[in-house]
């Protein structure tokens, strides 16, 4: 037996009936033939799909796709949740829908906006930056929703689910271990600070500091982007100006491997002369020398729940909110130096 969960559309495809008819046949509504409905509910049977299952799925102009909005998709965080949400979806006999919003607010909305004829039946949204503007313009589709990351809203919190990572905590982990290994000049190397990832991934940073006894240095404060070029720059810059570190938490494994790329270009070695931490745990931390300790953001696992929730939505009709958070967790390698053992 296939783990997939059989539909109208192969029941109607084995009796050679219409969908509308199966669905006359499964529901009891209108009028079907006693012959036709013998045939469907045998083959229901056949292919394991239950009437109760019918009662939850059909429903006008039904798409069988998910959208997947994603802001970068030339980051490799969203590499392996781009796979699991397929592959989950697939079981659920339900096809991705791709969309990427070049982290632009602007055109967030014009593809919220689009939505609103529901080409398809749930949506899956990823942005750098929640905010009241854009979680209305998701609540505006109609759509069953889930975004990956917390966001809390009063107004429109029963319209969206979230499945996530504490990014704060995830922060706070990478710079303990900085801590642990007994750095207290740790940089940190974020985005735009006034979008949320960034924000809440310096309250973690500057949270593990204060744990620690260790006071916020401003100077240690690098602002760049999400990608690996403009990390490499600032980080030249910064050591360029007299900027000085035995530490650097980067906010993913992109600006991390620019730090590292830095570093190569100036004369320093990693972890010898600046150690190097980051988040998110792609594979591209086990491509670098040395290899990257990172935190494993779990963005297989937050792909797989996203599906679960909105397909719980669009099955079972649920109207209130679910959030379900996973626990980040440090991978250690080689680019950190223990300062103790000297």
């Amino acid at each position: 037996m296939s783990d997939k969960l059989s539909t109208i559309y192969d029941i109607a495809e084995k009796t050679g009936l219409s969908a509308s008819t199966v669905a006359r046949a499964l529901s009891g509504r209108g009028y079907c033939s006693d012959k036709a409905k013998k045939k469907v509910l045998a083959a229901a049977k056949e292919l394991d799909y239950f009437p109760h299952q019918a009662a939850k799925t059909l429903k006008n102009n039904i798409t069988n796709k998910i959208m997947l909005c994603i802001p970068d998709i030339m980051n490799p965080y969203y590499f392996a949740m781009i796979k699991e949400v397929t592959d989950t979806l697939e079981y659920y006999n339900y096809n991705i829908l791709l969309a990427y919003t070049m982290h632009s607010l602007k055109k967030e909305l014009e593809i919220l906006n689009s939505l609103k004829g529901h080409y398809v039946d749930g949506l899956i949204f990823g942005s750098f930056d929640y905010n009241p503007t854009l979680i209305k313009a998701i609540k505006d589709t109609g759509l069953p929703t889930v975004i990956t990351s917390f966001y809390k809203n009063s107004e429109y919190q029963d319209f969206y689910d979230c499945a996530y990572v504490n990014q704060s905590l995830a922060a706070l982990v990478a710079t303990r271990h900085c801590i642990e290994n007994g750095h207290t000049r740790i940089a940190f190397l974020g985005g735009d600070p006034k979008e949320q990832n960034t924000r809440e991934r310096f309250e973690g940073y500057c949270k593990a500091l204060e744990e620690s006894g260790i006071s916020l240095d401003n100077s240690l404060v690098i602002n760049a982007d999400f990608t690996r070029e403009i990390a490499m720059h600032k980080f030249q810059q910064y050591i360029a100006k007299g900027g000085k570190c035995t530490a650097v938490m980067a906010c993913n494994d992109l600006m991390a491997i620019g730090c590292m790329n830095a570093c190569n270009n100036l004369g320093l070695k990693v972890p010898e002369d600046v150690s190097i931490v980051s988040l998110d745990n792609t594979e591209y931390c086990i491509c670098t020398n040395p290899q990257l300790t990172s935190v494993d953001m779990m963005q297989g696992k937050v792909g797989v729940e996203a599906v679960r929730l909105v397909m719980d939505r669009i099955l079972n009709k649920r109207e209130y909110r679910k959030d379900v958070a996973f626990s980040p967790k440090i991978i250690k390698r080689e680019s950190v130096k223990n300062l103790m053992l000297r």
